[in-house]
Order: C-alpha cells, then structure tokens, then sequence
C-alpha cells in the first residue's frame, strides 16, 4: 500500500485521468466481461417423452451443452416407447470456430490492455520518445479494433445458430417415438442464454471502445502536426529572410537625409582646423 502511495504521489497514474489512459481502463475490464460471459457458459434444457405404455415414458430427458459449442458432440438418450429400448439422438451443428474466436479476441484484448497500461503508468517517456511508441500502439489499436468488428458479428452468427441448434422444440422433432400419435413429446425446461446474449453485447461494446480509442492514440503519434505543418496559410506571417546579402533598408531610399561626409569640416591632426571643401588654388594670372 505504501508503494502504492508513493507511485500516486510522484503522478505515475495520472495518466489514467486522461481519455487516453481511462479508456484503455475500460477495454480491460469488458474485455474481461466478454470472455468470461462466453467461455463460462454452460446451459442445458429439457424434454419429456410419454408412451402410450407409461412404464416405458422417460419424462426427464436433459441435454447439456457448454462452451466451445460443439453440439455434435452432444447426445441423449430418448425412449422408442417399443418394448423398453432406448435410441441415441446428436445435435447438429458446430459453433467453435466463432466462439473460440471471440473469446482469443477477448483474451489478448485483456492481455494488451494490461501491458499497455503499464507503459502508460511507468514509462511514458520511453512510449512518447521519437513518437515510435505512439505509432506502435496506434497500429495495434486498430487491428484490435477490426478483429473486435469480425470476431463479434461472427460470434453473433453463431450463438443464433446455437440458439437453433438448442431449441427443445427442434430437437424433439429427431425423436422417433414422437411421430407416433399416441405417444406424447414435450418440452420441459428451456436453456437459459441470457449470459451469451450478454457477451455479444459486450463484444459491440469493445468495438466500440477500441474504435473510440484510436482518435486519442492518434494525437499522441505525431501525425497530425505534420499534417498540419504540410499547408501554410497566405494569411499567415512568412518568416524573415536570411541577413546574408539583404540590402540596408536605408540605403538607396529616395526620403530621408543622408550627409556628404566629404563637404564637411573636421580636424586634422596636423593642427588647425580646416573645411574641408575641395578648393582651387587661384592663381595670380588668372586674377589678372
């Protein structure tokens, strides 16, 4: 706890204050939501077969199902209602592959979420140096986000295949001793899928927050100040030019004083103070 304490004073975990650092907080905690509502599941249902000869009826039939739904795999024991023998009945359909796949999703989700949390918290000098760290995370944000898109409305797909594939009422139609008039099938106990109905709800609800995500990694990239820097506005003040043959601003203007140093009088070090204006001598013939 002390240590906790010190990592909050010296401003480690600030950054899960900003949009950057709670949203990845988010994605780790429906990431956990979402494989576990899926990858705990395990549902069963019902039936009941009636004979005509009651001693032969088998009114408890249960059929269990769970997690990664191979219903193939699935059977049960149902009554023929002639002379005492019982028949073995599958279900139909695989739903592993989308279920499986939702769950991985979910699973690394939680796993990156964690590490890049941990970046955020400890080394966010190194995550923001030369932008790389930024670039890194921003690429993985995206790819998590179409895998979020494709493994949910995959896995959607499937759990309404697995809702088909478990409804008593379609599976009483396998049973032979059902076609029978005299004899009597119905269903007792339907499965209960409110928690997988809950899982794919969280798999949008991820898509949702890694899609959300991306705009807040993509301003720690650096990319969006070069696209800015890629246009310069008329408008906007051009900077100064270089000093190196730039000429005086003074020089060669056609206002303002500018003195004949040579028509003024100054003093010589000779003595005497002279005018300094280029006189002739004038001779005495010419005066003349």
């Amino acid at each position: 706890m002390d240590i906790f304490n010190v990592l909050v004073a010296q401003g480690q975990f600030t950054i899960i204050k900003q949009p950057l650092g709670f949203i990845k907080v988010l994605q780790w905690i429906f990431a956990i939501f979402a494989f576990s509502t899926c990858g705990s599941y395990s549902g069963m249902f019902k039936m009941s077969v009636e004979c005509k000869n009651r001693s032969e009826s088998d009114l408890g039939i249960e059929v269990e199902f769970e997690y990664p739904f191979r219903l193939h795999q699935v059977y049960f024991d149902a009554p023929t209602c002639k002379g005492g023998e019982r028949e073995r009945f599958f279900l139909v359909g695989d739903c592993s592959s989308s279920a499986e796949f939702f769950v991985t999703i979910a699973v690394f989700s939680f796993l990156y979420s964690m590490a890049a949390l941990s970046v955020y918290c400890f080394i966010l000098e190194k995550y923001r140096e030369n932008n790389k760290g930024a670039q890194i995370d921003f690429v993985v944000t995206a790819v998590f986000a179409f895998m979020w898109l494709v493994s949910s409305c995959a896995w959607a797909k499937g759990l309404s295949d697995v809702k088909t594939a478990t409804d008593p009422d379609r599976v009483i139609t396998y049973i032979t001793a059902c076609d029978e008039p005299e004899n009597h099938c119905r269903e007792s106990y339907e499965p209960k899928v409110s928690g997988l109905n809950t899982s794919v709800a969280f798999g949008f609800i991820n898509l949702i927050l890694w899609i959300g995500n991306l705009w807040f990694v993509f301003k720690e990239t650096g990319w969006m100040a070069a696209f800015a820097g890629s246009y310069v506005p008329s408008q906007e003040k051009q900077p100064a030019p270089d000093s190196f043959g730039q000429q005086d601003p003074y020089a060669g203007s056609q206002g303002g004083y500018q003195p004949e140093y040579g028509q003024q009088g100054g003093y010589s070090e000779e003595g005497g103070y002279s005018q300094g204006y280029d006189q002739q001598p004038t001779s005495y013939s010419n005066q003349m």
